[in-house]
């Protein structure tokens, strides 16, 4: 799964381990919300235009918390939104709330250094 011109991916239950593992080896950025979340229709734009403008260098991606409960409990995601960072499959970096385009930029800049 890549990121394309209309911004992030939806990642399910069964696509998101092959995500966070993906052969190109980039790191994925994936944003953990649900629909009625308030903090997260507040991020959502943000993260949207990161996705484009980080294609090139990082998979960003969104999972729905309530459609996909199975992947949101086995990351321990008990607050949304809920940003987790993998790099080669593994758990780097981790946002609880809505830290604002620069708290986001800081974490994928992080993972990129």
């Amino acid at each position: 799964m890549t990121n394309t011109q209309t911004g992030a991916p939806h990642l399910t239950d069964v696509n998101f381990a092959e995500t966070i593992n993906n052969k190109e080896g980039k790191p994925v950025f994936v944003d953990f919300y649900a629909d009625w979340c308030g903090p997260c229709k507040a991020a959502a734009p943000v993260i949207e235009k990161l996705a484009v403008e980080y294609a090139d260098k990082v998979i960003i991606a969104k999972i729905d918390v309530d459609a996909n409960n199975a992947t949101s409990a086995e990351h321990g995601v008990l607050s949304i939104p809920t940003v987790v960072v993998f790099k080669d499959g593994k758990e780097v970096d981790r946002i609880v709330g809505y830290p604002g385009e620069g708290g986001y930029r800081k974490s994928l800049d992080k993972v990129l250094a």
